[in-house]
C-alpha cells in the first residue's frame, strides 16, 4: 500500500501561509528599516537652494537686529565672561535674530545640523522660505550641485559684534551663516543689517565679493578685536615690527569685510586691512562664514600654527586664527611667535 500524504484544509494552508510571512517579515524588516534609514540619511540638499536660504535669514535676523536698536529694546544681560575677563552680552536683538534665522533654515532643512550661538525653544513653523533666489545668485551659482543632509553642519551668529551694538557702533554689527560640508566651510553669508549689504560665497562657484588689488605685507596692517586685544599687540609687534599698524574693531565678520574689497556703492566705509589676528579662542559661529569668503577667493583662515579649522562637531576653536587673502599665507604664519592660545 502506497504511503499516505498529509493533506491541509484550507485553513491549515492559510494558518501556514501566515506563520511562514511571519518568519520572513521578523528575518527581513531589520534589514529593510535599516537600509530604509540610511536612504533618509542620504537625502541630498541643492547648495544653490541653500545659499539663497542662507542669504534670507541672515537677512531676516538683521530686520529683528535693527527693529531692536531703533526700539531700544536691548534690555542686555550677561552670559558671563571670556577667559580673557571680557563680558560676553545677550540682548533682544540676538534673541529675536537668532529665532527667525534658526526657525528659517529648520523649517526648510529639518535634516541637517544647525548651531546657534544663542538657544531658545520656541519653535515657529510659520516662518518659511520665500522660494526666491536673488538674481545675483542664479547668474553665477550652478543649481546642480547636490551633497548629503548628512554631511552638512550649519553655523550661524545671529548677532556678531553684541558689545558694539550695545554701545551704538553698529557699523560693526553683522549677521552670519556659515554652511560646511565634512567639516570645511562651503558657503559663507556675511551680512551688515544697518547698511543693507550682503556678501555672499560658495566656494569652487562663484561669490559677489572680490579680494582688493593690492595688499601691504611689509609691514601689514593686522585688524584684531577691541574686546580681547590682550596681549596681541606685543604679539603682533614680535611678528611684524613696531612700526605695524594694529586696527582694533568689534566683530569677526567685519574684520574678512576688511580684507576684502566691498562694493564703491557702500555710503558707510570699513577698515581695510591686509591680515587678521586672533590669538585666544574663539567659537566657530563667529569665524565660519568669513573662512568660507575667503577661501572661494584663494584665501585662507588657519590656527595660528596653520592647521585648518574642522567646522564641524564642538563649536570652540582653541587654536587662535590667521585669516588672509591676496598674500602669501604660509609667510605671514613663519613670521609668527610660538604661542599657546591654550596656555594663556
Amino acid at each position: 500500500m502506497a504511503p499516505m500524504g498529509i493533506r491541509l484544509s484550507p485553513f491549515g494552508v492559510a494558518v501556514f501561509c501566515l506563520l511562514a510571512i511571519g518568519i520572513l517579515y521578523h528575518i527581513y524588516a531589520g534589514v529593510i528599516s535599516s537600509r530604509l534609514a540610511a536612504f533618509s540619511q542620504r537625502k541630498s540638499i541643492n547648495l544653490r537652494e541653500l545659499l539663497a536660504v542662507s542669504v534670507e535669514a541672515a537677512v531676516l535676523g538683521g530686520k529683528q537686529v535693527i527693529k531692536v536698536r531703533e526700539e531700544n529694546g536691548l534690555k542686555e544681560k550677561s552670559k558671563g565672561e571670556t577667559k580673557e575677563g571680557a563680558k560676553e552680552l545677550l540682548t533682544m536683538g540676538d534673541l529675536l535674530s537668532h529665532r527667525k534665522m534658526f526657525n528659517l533654515i529648520r523649517n526648510t532643512f529639518p535634516e541637517i545640523t544647525v548651531n546657534s550661538e544663542e538657544h531658545d525653544n520656541v519653535v515657529d513653523g510659520s516662518i518659511l522660505w520665500s522660494r526666491d533666489i536673488p538674481a545675483d545668485i542664479l547668474k553665477k551659482i550652478e543649481g546642480r550641485k547636490e551633497v548629503p543632509a548628512d554631511s552638512i553642519t550649519v553655523w550661524i551668529d545671529p548677532l556678531d559684534a553684541t558689545q558694539e551694538y550695545t554701545e551704538t557702533l553698529v557699523k560693526y554689527v553683522t549677521t552670519m551663516v556659515c554652511v560646511a560640508v565634512g567639516g570645511k566651510p562651503v558657503i559663507g553669508v556675511i551680512h551688515q543689517p544697518f547698511t543693507g549689504f550682503t556678501a555672499w560665497a560658495l566656494v569652487d562657484q562663484g561669490s559677489n565679493m572680490t579680494p582688493r588689488s593690492s595688499y601691504s605685507v611689509s609691514p601689514p596692517k593686522v585688524i584684531v578685536s577691541r574686546s580681547h586685544s590682550g596681549k596681541v599687540k606685543d604679539f603682533i609687534h614680535d611678528a611684524f615690527g613696531n612700526s605695524t599698524t594694529i586696527i582694533q574693531a568689534g566683530g569677526a565678520g567685519y574684520k574678512v569685510l576688511s580684507l576684502l574689497q566691498m562694493p564703491p556703492s557702500e555710503k558707510e566705509p570699513i577698515d581695510q586691512a591686509d591680515v587678521y589676528i586672533h590669538i585666544t579662542f574663539i567659537k566657530k559661529w563667529d569665524i565660519c562664514a568669513g573662512a568660507a569668503l575667503l577661501s572661494a577667493h584663494g584665501g585662507r583662515m588657519t590656527t595660528l600654527k596653520g592647521e585648518d579649522i574642522d567646522y564641524s562637531g564642538t563649536p570652540l576653536n582653541k587654536g587662535g586664527l590667521v585669516a588672509s587673502v591676496g598674500i602669501d599665507h604660509q609667510a605671514i604664519l613663519e613670521k609668527l611667535p610660538n604661542w599657546d592660545p591654550d596656555k594663556q
